[in-house]
Order: structure tokens, then C-alpha cells, then sequence
């Protein structure tokens, strides 16, 4: 099975990392949604909506879309679990089923995050996939990582 694992340290508490994660104008900062429906509680909607981009995968066309699924657990300043996840892209048919996994340690003042998604089939598309997030997802994360750096700094 293939998947997306990421770990970072950022400098602001747990709870405040985990809320970026459902909190609407965070999203839309480092995640750069254009709308979220993101409910932090077992049973809870995840659903996060990008515009369309111009450029166009040779696999998926435009990409963007919406990203939807399940909220499981949420444990505040702890973790979350979302499960029953699909991205559905502008132009093409759903990626999906998937899961979404976050950590939260807290060491001092930092937190260390760890982001674990994860969902196959053994298809071209799961590997674009896949290609496609190790950096997108990568890059947002550290945008996360300045966004909170940014509110929390002295």
C-alpha cells in the first residue's frame, strides 16, 4: 500500500495546529481552500473545496476540486482520524476510498506534527496520485507550519 507520511515541528501548541486543520480561515491560508465544511467531532463532515487550476495533469486535467470524507475520532490537541475520504477533481472521476491520520507531541513549546494519509489501488491513477501530493501536500504543510508561526510568535 502506498501513502503519505510528513512530520514537522512548529513552534505553537497542539490545539492550535489540530484547529488549523478545521478551522475555516486557517484552511483557506495554508491550504489555500476556496470553502470548508469541517466538522471537529466523531461523526463530524470534512469537506474542503479549491478552485480549479489552469494548468492541466496529463492524468487528472485541471486539478483542485474537493476533498471530502468522514471526520472518526478527534481527540483535542491530540489527533484526528478521517476516514471515507475522496478527492474528487474538476475533470475527472473520484480518487478514493482514503484515510487521514494526525499527530500531535508537544515538546516544550513546539509541536510535532505527523500527517499520515494513506488508501491504494494499483493504478496509474493512485500513483499520480500519490506523485501529485508528496509535493502538494508537502509544500501546504509548511505553509501551516509560517501560518501558525506567524499567530503564536512573542
Amino acid at each position: 500500500m502506498r501513502e503519505f507520511t510528513h512530520s514537522l515541528t512548529i513552534e505553537a501548541p497542539p490545539a492550535a495546529v489540530l484547529d488549523a486543520f478545521f478551522d475555516p480561515e486557517a484552511l483557506a491560508a495554508w491550504w489555500r481552500v476556496k470553502r470548508s465544511l469541517c466538522v471537529a467531532r466523531p461523526l463530524g463532515v470534512y469537506a474542503v473545496e479549491w478552485d480549479p487550476t489552469e494548468w492541466q495533469d496529463e492524468t487528472f486535467g485541471r486539478l483542485g476540486g474537493a476533498f471530502r470524507g468522514t471526520v472518526i475520532e478527534f481527540k483535542p490537541g491530540r489527533e484526528f482520524f478521517l476516514a471515507d475520504l475522496f478527492w474528487l477533481p474538476p475533470d475527472g472521476d473520484p480518487v478514493g476510498p482514503m484515510a487521514l491520520e494526525a499527530t500531535c507531541t508537544q515538546t516544550g513549546s513546539s509541536t510535532t506534527l505527523h500527517v499520515r494519509q494513506s488508501g491504494w489501488e494499483d493504478s496509474p491513477r493512485w500513483s499520480r496520485y500519490y506523485d501529485l501530493i508528496a509535493t502538494g501536500f508537502t509544500v501546504a504543510l509548511e505553509d501551516m507550519k509560517s501560518h501558525l508561526e506567524g499567530k503564536w510568535k512573542d
